[in-house]
């Protein structure tokens, strides 16, 4: 059985528009970051003249996963800048010369062709990483020896108000198939499915239109439920099978839309991931739309492109309401993991009553916790340990249902971070 809950959707006010373009920021803000992971290595320095594409910093860790410039210019100052989890992250400075110059053309005619070899090499240098937020390096999921059966195309997008990957795949649907049929060829990938929520009639006809000579790729309507876009509650749906960390563990490769698409943009351009859609919206917003943003943009320019604020008083949510980050600023920097920035009429903080042991928090849990015990437990280690909440998704839920209006998304984040000093 699927654990979810049918919440309020919030999307038409953002798909009315195409995609949006900005390009004009004077200066972008290159994040030193990757996940979470602030160890980079700095390739260039001040004065130096960058490509778009160039690499200017690295990954030091596990996963050398490369930063790349968004724009060409020159790199003028090195400046701490705020993203989207409210930290400040050093970022490098580059003056825009809005060339948007290349290093070398590059097109390949024919994506299927590559070598497993190539394929990996390419969306490795090309800094391909999760873009639905969990930031995880593409190519550590299709570096393995176990035999892939089944690639899920992620395109539920069942957070509230974000529909960055909706009106991707409605205005790039047959460059989605091409870039699917290619993954599945090279990796030698039995089907790929492609899940949508099941009122997404619309772009179930869009995809109709052109999946008809890819007898390898399929549509699959999943329910219209919170939060039905976690992989475990995805791949139980579609596959009927559950893994312990990674849907890797059974032969199972989950990648969201725009994650996709950035994987044909490297195979077919060797593009690197300079730019992603991001979801401008919420109730306070004049023309809320989905943008194509250069990675090191501000969100507050892009704010002032769509029209600015309906009311002078805001609150920013970097992320949808569920799962996303409350910030202080609109002057954050869009980043890779950044697909919306919500823009809401100014909200007063709830106060928290006590729990009332109702236990609609356990009842709704998709990872089956305690959230209340382990906010009752934060101070005990030893059961903090037993209640498992590192498996926690912070999906939201238990903080949504909650009656006394306890934050317990927060208080398992707490939790976590406990846990973590303990290791």
């Amino acid at each position: 059985m699927i654990t979810g809950l049918k919440i309020p959707t919030c999307k038409k006010m953002s798909i009315k528009e195409k995609i949006g373009v900005y390009n004009k920021m004077k200066y972008v803000y290159i994040p030193l970051i990757s996940g979470n992971d602030t160890n980079i290595t700095i390739s260039v320095k001040k004065g130096d003249y960058v490509y778009k594409g160039s690499i200017v910093g690295k990954r030091k860790g596990n996963f050398r996963i490369p930063i790349h410039s968004s724009v060409s210019g020159t790199v003028v100052d090195y400046e701490e800048k705020y993203t989207s989890n409210g930290r400040k992250v050093k970022c490098i400075v580059i003056e825009n010369d809005f060339l948007d110059a290349i290093e070398k053309e590059y097109v390949n005619n024919d994506i299927t062709k590559y070598t497993k070899k190539e394929f990996l090499k390419t969306i490795q240098d090309c800094g391909i990483i999760g873009c639905g937020g969990s930031g995880f390096p593409t190519y550590i999921k299709y570096n393995i020896d176990k035999k892939i059966h089944t690639l899920i195309i992620n395109a539920v997008e069942c957070e509230p108000y974000i529909t960055a990957d909706y009106v991707l795949f409605r205005e790039k649907c047959e460059e989605i198939l091409e870039a699917i049929d290619a993954i599945r060829e090279i990796n030698n990938i039995d089907e790929a499915i492609i899940a949508i929520k099941e009122y997404n009639t619309e772009l179930k006809e869009i995809i109709d239109n052109y999946i008809g000579t890819y007898l390898k790729i399929k549509v699959v309507l999943v329910p219209d439920l919170y939060p039905m876009g976690w992989e475990k509650s995805l791949v139980k749906y579609i596959k009927k099978t559950d893994y312990e960390r990674l849907p890797m563990e059974k032969g199972i490769i989950v990648n969201n839309v725009s994650t996709i698409y950035a994987i044909y943009e490297a195979l077919k351009y060797h593009k690197p991931l300079t730019e992603r859609i991001v979801t401008f919206t919420g109730t306070n917003l004049k023309r809320p739309q989905n943008v194509m943003v250069k990675l090191g943009t501000s969100a507050s320019e892009i704010i002032k492109k769509v029209g600015g604020l309906n009311k002078k008083n805001a609150t920013f949510v970097a992320g949808g309401p569920m799962m996303g980050n409350s910030i202080p600023t609109d002057d954050i920097i869009i980043n890779i993991n950044d697909n919306c920035i919500l823009v809401l009429d100014e909200i007063k903080e709830s106060i928290e009553q006590a729990c009332m042991r109702c236990g609609k928090c356990v009842e709704n849990c998709p990872a089956k916790l305690s959230p209340v015990l382990i906010n009752e437990s934060l101070k005990t280690p030893e059961k903090l340990k037993k209640l498992e909440p590192m498996r926690c998704v912070e999906c939201g839920l238990c903080s949504y249902i909650c009656p006394a209006k306890i934050n317990l998304r927060e208080k398992v984040r707490l939790a976590k971070q406990e846990l973590r000093k303990e290791n």
